[in-house]
């Protein structure tokens, strides 16, 4: 059911990653796979994962040599037949038994936020996702208003020159003509701001999509929208990303205040080592020792009898930082209820809206017609026209602008319930980033010298993209 919410939206052409992304589903794979923000948290992900074996090595046996060559540069004089030089070797190797439930706990924690870490970065493409289609449809919204503008520039332009003509032939009078320049030049100043929005539009499309907009089509429909705000907020309690990353946490401050609690505990480790000492023939004793070597084994147990207070405080401080993250994940509840209901409030909203001003402008055309009609006979001045061709873009511009808030609003209702993320937009096989494959990489890894190769930028930049101007392709 999750990828059919939205399967329409994106379906699989998400596999494919075009040239041009001249429609939403390119615009999104773009981002999806170039997207700064994106590959910055996926990074810093791969970083959370190695909190894993970080707090695992701690279970591991540790192995430990040295050396030393000394040169004695002089003796005294009670020991004249002293060596004269001498090379030391020590290998040690230790295992922990037990630790109080340190390890044990530190483990079960860095898993934790593993887990809740791939929750933030499900949150991020979200959120990536959602300024994906907000500059789609702006670049959308600022080419209509754009050319709303432009067709009124036209209109009143005719208008002009026809009220000259009746000026001439005395029908109008001078206040007629300056009315018409008037709105003209108002017109014309309002379609320089509109191109100025509309440049800005794809500005923003570029810095979050990663290339310029090049011919957007029409955006497909939503579908598995909520019937009602309680159906949205149930949905966003189980799979709002930001909530499950916090309730991760919650339980990784509580492995926390474990570990920090096992301070007061006794420590038991299993040790043994070996050890030579070479005086490499310069024992000037007869008959003396030139080389020794031990080995030794055994059991250490520290038991630890009084810190002055520390691990109680320690622990104290564990369990108020547990607390304080409780309360977060209730603030961040709070959060995701109320956003989630705002969202459904404002997709509501706009599409009433849209109703709304596809009857205001119907009215308002019919309005202008009947204005028109009228004053070809003496009962409607030119004013009258003039104020019926502003009423007719403004209910226009208010409909093209409902119809992208309305889309927008209901992309933001999808991810505020955790559905508008790679996994639900259709996104499947090789390109969807699965976090769990490095993870299941580094989770076992115990060769000290591993590496990885030196990390290299994969997002894309902008600065060879052209300058954006305010024009509008030709219908």
């Amino acid at each position: 059911m999750r990828a059919s919410r939205i399967a329409l939206l994106v379906g699989a052409a998400l596999l494919a990653n075009p040239v041009l992304a001249d429609d939403l589903r390119g615009a999104l794979t773009m981002a999806y796979n170039s997207n700064p923000t994106l590959q910055a948290a996926r990074a810093q992900q791969r970083a959370v994962d190695e909190g894993v074996p970080i707090a695992r090595s701690a279970s591991l046996p540790s192995v430990s040599g040295s050396a030393a060559y000394t040169e004695f540069l002089h003796n005294s004089a009670s020991s004249p037949l002293a060596p004269d030089r001498n090379f030391d070797l020590s290998v040690s190797a230790g295992v922990p038994i037990y630790a109080g439930g340190a390890i044990k706990n530190s483990i079960r924690a860095a898993r934790t936020r593993v887990t809740a870490g791939q929750a933030d970065l499900r949150a991020t493409e979200s959120g990536v996702f959602s300024q994906v289609v907000a500059a789609y449809m702006d670049v959308i919204l600022s080419q209509a208003v754009v050319g709303l503008n432009a067709s009124n520039v036209k209109q009143l332009d005719v208008n002009l020159q026809a009220t000259r003509d009746r000026f001439e032939i005395g029908d109008l009078t001078r206040t007629d003509v300056a009315q018409s320049q008037s709105r003209l030049a108002l017109a014309r100043g309002q379609t320089r701001s509109a191109e100025a929005n509309l440049i800005a539009a794809r500005e923003r499309y570029i810095q979050v999509v990663g290339k310029a907009p090049e011919a957007l089509q029409a955006p497909p429909p939503l579908p598995g929208l909520p019937a009602s705000a309680d159906e949205a907020v149930q949905i966003a309690l189980d799979d709002n990303p930001d909530l499950i990353a916090a309730r991760e946490r919650s339980k990784a401050a509580a492995f926390d205040t474990q570990v920090a609690g096992s301070g007061r505990l006794p420590t038991v480790s299993v040790f043994t080592g070996a050890d030579r000492s070479d005086y490499l023939g310069s024992n000037n004793l007869a008959g003396a020792v030139q080389a020794t070597t031990t080995a030794q084994a055994g059991i250490r147990a520290t038991i630890p009898l009084f810190q002055g207070g520390l691990p109680a405080a320690q622990h104290r401080q564990a369990q108020a930082r547990e607390g304080a993250v409780l309360e977060q994940e209730i603030g961040i509840e709070r959060e995701v209820i109320a956003a989630t209901r705002s969202a459904f409030a404002s997709w509501q909203a706009a599409q009433a809206l849209i109703t709304s001003s596809q009857t205001a402008v119907d009215a308002a055309a019919l309005s202008l017609e009947g204005v028109r009609a009228e004053n070809t006979v003496g009962n409607r001045t030119i004013l009258d026209i003039l104020n019926a061709e502003q009423e007719s873009l403004n209910a226009q511009v208010q409909l093209v602008t409902a119809q992208r808030n309305a889309y927008v609003a209901g992309f933001n209702l999808l991810s505020a319930m955790g559905k508008a993320e790679a996994r639900d937009l259709g996104l499947d096989g090789g390109a969807l980033y699965d976090p769990n494959v490095n993870y299941n990489r580094v989770k076992n890894t115990v060769w000290d010298w591993a590496r990885d190769p030196a990390p290299k930028p994969h997002a894309t930049r902008t600065v060879d993209t052209k300058a954006q101007d305010g024009s509008v392709p030709a219908q």
